[in-house]
């Protein structure tokens, strides 16, 4: 059980900030596309100004810590997963 619990949070919590990733990295790249600029503090196409980069960790700490922290998590509930015997 402790095995199984720690081997979801370990993967679920990366799955999730992968997806959300990507899904703005696709909005990103039409935005580019399209010959304009994107703005990520509005999340908006910007195409009359240049927009500077902020990073995904420094726009949303909070979700990235959390998916990193319920990793950790269950990093540590599959070693002891592994470690506690069986009954």
């Amino acid at each position: 059980m402790l095995l199984r619990l720690g081997l979801f949070l370990l993967v679920v919590p990366g799955v999730v900030l992968m997806g959300v990733f990507w899904s703005e990295l696709s909005t990103v790249n039409e935005c580019l596309a399209k010959g304009g600029s994107y703005n990520y503090l509005s999340e908006a196409c910007d195409m009359n100004h240049k927009q500077p980069f902020v990073p995904f960790a420094e726009r949303n700490p909070l979700f990235v810590n959390i998916t990193m922290l319920l990793s950790a998590l269950g990093l540590m509930l599959c070693l002891a997963g592994l470690y506690v015997r069986r009954m």
